[in-house]
């Protein structure tokens, strides 16, 4: 069985007993009329409500945020023939309609089946409602109109979204209630024209021609303001697809995490990409790869707001969803899709990635890079699943860059693009990461390293603080001085870089990392150690960067001299800092013309 089968048999619960009641209605009303006498006014009316109908529903009046093409003024039509003619005569206009319009529309004829039938069950137990109430008081016809206007509108807003519940598989309460939110104002200020326009009828049927025009006039400026709200949806919506483009994306994310950010609720973003996609193309042609687009963009409309980034990537705005809600959302579209089956092509997968603000980042840049993150993650670990960022995870594709480097040159690049996302995260300006690296390097060459350890010194200096990766940016970029608990969560920041580092084979530099706040005394972290219990490269790297941060421009305060830096240093030599270390950086410091670190390393590196 095909996907579309299918999916048309899921509906067959809804749709069937629908059309079943709708179609008994229409034949009892048909018959209702047909034998029942009518003056040549009430059938005039009847065929001019009629034409004013199909017009009307033409050119429906657009509805901000509604997901479809709008409310229609036919509504005024039909709901003036149920309260002028009776139950039997509008359950003829209100049906005709949709039918008419979507047959022109070569709409699919389940659809044309179920709206028809749908919409002359709202208008049968609209007139049937007020058939009752009888009178001719102004009183009474305000009561008559007020009543068959919220029957009608009540019944067809169940009977819709009772479909529409089905078909995407979200909740039926909460469709109600979403189209009711967006929905009611319009409808009540047709139920306005309803009464207008039959008041108008009973006092001369041809005033009411006075006020047929205004509303007929209003669809003609609802036909020029119609397609420019086409136009300007269109350059938001994906052709292929359907779903919001990459502008349309990027506006949506700023103005979600705006609003999440404000009113301090959740907001999770997934995004998802299919699995070897490429092959599809490569395999069955362009033409397949399209259907299968199409066909994850529409599961991907049944878990939440849904866009198109480009190839074979989307995106999934879950707003008001927490970690474990937003995972279950995500491993649904997994599953989902994976049981899709497109036939000689078998079937596809794809891999999802999930970060929330505030929880992770609090900016849209940062919450993208995260997400990304984690999607590489759900690729390297199978693929066919979803995966939330995790901090101790960062920077997958980097840390794979820099572990399958060939050469010095290639592991350099690799790192510094590791450190310049430490660095656009942290308190200091400019490339801190860089100069410590570079600092390092010169003392440890002063200090009589290998060409090797060298290289070591530079890799271990740019990546010292990658455990800050891990970490709240709020937290790296706090102007107030940090209490206990979020001191020893920063602290974290040298063992969460070690573990990231401690796989990648690249010798002795993630115990360097792991170590670099140990101090002389042992008064140090994370472990305590003390004098020559630290790794000579730690210590080197501790110097380093404590020069550096005093002479840095930071959150904390003006940047010290030199000079000062150093002095600061050489008081502490012996109970923070290695002295031998710091002996280093005073000659370091009083070369004036010391080669740079670069020229250094190239000649331990000759030799």
């Amino acid at each position: 069985m095909s996907e579309s089968a299918a999916a048309r048999r899921s509906l067959y619960p809804v749709v069937a007993p629908v059309c079943a009641a709708g179609l008994a209605a229409v034949v009892a009303a048909t018959v209702s009329f047909a034998t029942a006498t009518h003056g040549a006014t009430v059938l005039a009316g009847l065929a001019a409500f009629l034409a004013a109908s199909l017009l009307a529903d033409r050119f429906p009046v657009p509805v901000d945020d509604l997901d479809a093409n709008g409310v229609s003024l036919a509504f005024v039509f039909g709901l003036s023939a149920i309260v002028l003619f009776g139950w039997a005569a509008g359950v003829l206009v209100v049906t005709a309609t949709p039918a008419v319009m979507q047959l022109l529309d070569r709409r699919p004829p389940i659809r044309i089946a179920y709206n028809s039938f749908a919409f002359a069950l709202t208008a049968a137990s609209a007139g049937l409602v007020i058939a009752p109430i009888g009178g001719g008081s102004p009183a009474i016809t305000a009561a008559r109109v007020v009543v068959a206007t919220y029957v009608c509108y009540l019944v067809n807003v169940l009977l819709i979204t009772a479909v529409v519940a089905r078909a995407t598989r979200h909740s039926w309460p909460g469709l109600i209630a979403s189209s009711i939110r967006k929905t009611i104002l319009p409808f009540t200020l047709m139920g306005s024209a309803v009464l207008t326009l039959v008041v108008l009828w009973q006092r001369a049927p041809l005033l009411s021609l006075a006020l047929v025009g205004p509303l007929l006039a209003i669809q003609l400026y609802q036909r020029a303001l119609l397609r420019a709200l086409r136009a300007v949806r269109l350059a938001l919506t994906d052709p292929l697809t359907g779903l919001g483009n990459h502008r349309h994306f990027h506006e949506r994310l700023a103005r979600e995490l705006e609003n999440a950010l404000r009113c301090g609720r959740p907001l999770a973003l997934c995004l998802v990409d299919i699995d070897d996609f490429k092959r599809v193309n490569d395999r069955f042609g362009h033409p397949a790869g399209d259907r299968v687009l199409s066909q994850v963009a529409t599961r991907l409309r049944q878990s939440g707001e849904a866009f198109r980034l480009g190839g074979d990537e989307f995106a999934v705005l879950l707003t008001g969803s927490e970690a474990g809600e937003a995972l279950t959302a995500a491993n649904s579209i997994v599953e989902r899709i994976s049981r899709l089956d497109f036939g000689q092509m078998g079937s596809v997968t794809v891999s999802a990635g999930i970060a929330l603000a505030p929880q992770h980042a609090r900016e849209r840049d940062e919450l993208l890079r995260l997400v990304d993150s984690a999607l590489y993650r759900a690729k390297e670990e199978g693929k066919n699943r979803a995966d939330v960022y995790r901090p101790d995870v960062v920077e997958p594709a980097e840390l794979k860059r820099l572990a399958g480097a060939q050469g010095r040159a290639a592991r350099l690049r690799a790192a510094a693009s590791l450190a310049s996302a430490v660095d656009a995260r942290d308190v200091y300006s400019g490339n801190h990461s860089q100069r410590v690296a570079e600092l390092a390097v010169r003392l440890a060459a002063r200090i009589g390293l290998s060409g090797e350890e060298l290289e070591l010194t530079q890799l271990a200096g740019s990546l010292h603080d990658l455990g800050k990766l891990a970490l709240p940016e709020n937290l790296l970029r706090k102007p107030a001085p940090l209490t206990e608990p979020e001191w020893s969560v920063l602290k974290e920041h040298a063992s969460l870089g070690s573990r990231m580092l401690e796989s990648l084979g690249i010798g002795s530099v993630a115990e360097w990392v792991l170590h670099h706040h140990e101090r002389w005394d042992g008064t140090g972290y994370p472990d305590g150690l003390a004098g020559t219990e630290i790794p000579l490269g730690a210590r080197i790297l501790f110097v380093a960067d404590a020069f550096d941060a005093m002479t840095s421009d930071g959150l904390y305060g003006k940047p010290c001299s030199a000079d000062d830096a150093l002095s600061e240093v050489v008081l502490c030599a012996g109970t923070q800092f290695d002295p031998s270390v710091v002996e280093a950086l005073a000659a370091e410091l009083d070369q004036a013309t010391a080669p740079t670190a670069d020229a250094q390393l190239e000649q331990a590196v000759a030799v």
